[in-house]
């Protein structure tokens, strides 16, 4: 690797970094129906506006030493943690599609399933706006990269979420509305075959994790666990890997 390329891979990762910023303003004021673009950002206990040096990704959160320098009061580790995650899955993304329009689809689906993970994890919920700009976003960007027709697009909207949907029927209620309504969005953004595909990794993926966490007495059987970052997760591995995965299964049969 050369420096142009170090280069290049450094300012993706500080892009996703500041991008990582930006999505933590989303996963908190989104679920509280606050606007994500005024009031400027400040302190969640005390009121206080962030000063330009508090607002460095990951950095001021270091110097900060995880403390509002106004109140003192604890800044959740989840702040750090989304910006990290945002950089690495940045430099992910662009190492598998390179500098192109189908690299901006990806990265703003990889920003969508982010926000709907955190938001799902900590309320249970998958907000309808999330799921709107979702779907206005992905008809745009699929009209940009040209990577999914329209016909795969228009099927994909409907084949995991019709899934989804059957199962809340039959099940009266095991699957959420958030769920349904993230895959049809998703769908729209990758096609028929990643979608199905993704659905089914996203209840490998569940079904594992779940075990795991009953297993290690950190769940119960009947607790709920909330299914949106697995679908997150099998949704963005399927969008990026699909053709590779589909290979070594045929290869393998």
């Amino acid at each position: 690797m050369d420096i142009t390329q170090i280069l290049l891979y450094a300012f993706i990762f500080a892009l996703g970094l500041v991008v990582g910023s930006f999505l933590n303003v989303c996963i908190y004021r989104i679920p509280l129906k606050k606007s994500i673009s005024f009031p400027p950002s400040s302190c969640t206990n005390c009121g206080k506006k962030l000063s330009p040096l508090e607002l460095i990704p990951v950095i001021s959160y270091m110097l900060l030493r995880g403390r509002c320098r106004g109140c003192g009061a604890g800044i959740s580790i989840k702040y750090p943690v989304v910006e990290l995650l945002t950089g690495f899955l940045f430099i992910w993304v662009f190492s598998v599609l390179g500098f192109s329009t189908v690299f901006l689809k990806y990265a703003v689906l990889t920003c969508i399933l982010l926000v709907v993970s955190f938001i799902d994890l900590e309320h249970q919920i998958i907000p309808d706006e999330i799921v709107i700009f979702s779907l206005a976003a992905g008809a745009v960007l699929n009209i940009m990269s040209r990577d999914v027709s329209l016909k795969s697009a228009g099927i994909g909207f409907f084949a995991a979420s019709g899934i989804l949907l059957l199962i809340a029927i039959i099940t009266k209620g095991g699957m959420g509305g958030g769920d349904i309504k993230l895959m049809a969005a998703v769908g729209l953004f990758i096609g028929t075959g990643p979608v199905l595909l993704g659905l089914f990794l996203s209840f490998i993926i569940g079904g594992v994790i779940s075990l795991i966490l009953i297993i290690l007495k950190l769940k119960g059987r009947k607790d709920y666990i909330p299914f949106g970052p697995f679908l997150s997760i099998g949704s963005l591995v399927s969008a990026l890997f699909y053709n590779q995965i589909i290979y070594w299964y045929v290869m393998r049969l």
